[in-house]
């Protein structure tokens, strides 16, 4: 447990003296009752060795405990729901998608692990689409409409190429429209060419200030490629744009591994994956790599990711928590004292 105000810790020390002066009060009530002889006072002192006596007292010293600690603002790691608003889902639709290793091909069995990982996300959360292969664009921007969603992943185009790298610069523009990220200018440099008299300056990329992998709880991408880079912006490059942006990027290898297969027509193509890749891409990002080798592994991984992105371990300030409870205590050793002795603590 972490402290933001940390030198407020001292006042703990003024806790050992409260049992002391609990103490000395039942001591100048036991001599009271002696001095004046009154029965009922004698018959209070006579029960100072009941525990229910001693109970409230006790209660009210573990409410002051809490309440000094909380007043020190403690930081503690604490299971909360999701606090992202935003899933991105960057999918592979170059043409390899429609090799059949992964029953009935690659690119049905993830529409559907995609579209069962909506259904089974929560209604709150927003999801947006980006697909990507020789070039990629956002099919769909971040929205809660999940029927428009399934249509649009439905109605895939597969094209040739891969470009891993400018689907996640895709994803990082869908999340971040206010930083001038221009894929354009990181596809094919900054170099000059003729455009039309109808193009506006776009203005330049936001000066960013770094921040911890995975630190920012608004977004995550989860990207799902069956190859490797062939065009577009270098994978690790675009990699370190979302790591310095805090966002996480869950990565899914689908299909072969080591294997090279045949298309439908009988096209040859290259079809292993980048294992090593796409797993530093996961590592950079504070986020995770799974390889789906069937469709079944798949809606697992799927399956998975939803549940372990619903629910966060984050250090969170606990002090609302402690005064709720030293709030309880106080008003338990209360009651106890009144129904007990009809007297408060």
């Amino acid at each position: 447990m972490l402290f933001q105000w940390p030198h407020y810790l001292w006042l703990m020390l003024a806790l050992p003296l409260l049992p002391l002066v609990y103490l000395w009060l039942l001591r100048r009530r036991s001599k009271l009752a002696v001095r004046y002889s009154n029965l009922g006072m004698v018959r209070a002192a006579a029960t100072g060795r009941s525990w229910r006596q001693h109970l409230p007292a006790a209660l009210l010293f573990l409410a002051l405990a809490l309440l000094l600690l909380a007043t020190a603002r403690p930081m503690a790691k604490v299971p909360l729901p999701w606090a992202r608003t935003t899933i991105i889902l960057a999918m592979d639709v170059s043409l390899s998608m429609r090799v059949s290793d992964v029953q009935p091909t690659r690119m049905v069995a993830a529409q559907e692990a995609a579209k069962l990982f909506l259904s089974e996300l929560p209604k709150k959360i927003e999801v947006g689409l980006v697909t990507f292969a020789g070039s990629s664009q956002v099919a769909h921007t971040a929205t809660l409409d999940r029927s428009a969603l399934v249509t649009a992943i439905d109605g895939f185009q597969m094209q040739i190429g891969t470009a891993i790298g400018s689907g996640i610069v895709s994803s990082l523009i869908e999340l971040f429209p206010d930083h001038g990220i221009n894929l354009e200018e990181l596809t094919f440099g900054t170099k000059p060419r003729g455009r039309s008299l109808d193009d506006k300056d776009k203005p330049p990329p936001k000066q960013i200030t770094p921040v911890a992998p995975g630190s920012y709880d608004a977004a995550a991408i989860i990207l799902l490629s069956d190859g490797r880079r062939t065009t577009g912006v270098d994978t690790l490059e675009a990699a370190k744009m979302a790591a310095d942006r805090g966002v996480r990027i869950y990565v899914i290898g689908l299909g072969s591994v080591n294997d090279s297969g045949t298309m439908p027509e009988g096209m040859p193509i290259y079809l292993q994956l980048d294992e090593p890749t796409l797993r530093e891409v996961a590592r950079m990002t504070g986020g995770e790599y799974h390889h789906a080798g069937t469709a079944e592994a798949l809606r697992s991984v799927y399956e998975n990711l939803g549940s372990r992105v619903q629910v966060q371990t984050r250090e969170t300030e606990v002090t609302a928590l402690l005064a709720l409870l030293s709030a309880g205590l106080a008003l338990a050793a209360a009651i106890c004292s009144l129904v007990w002795f009809r007297r408060v603590v």
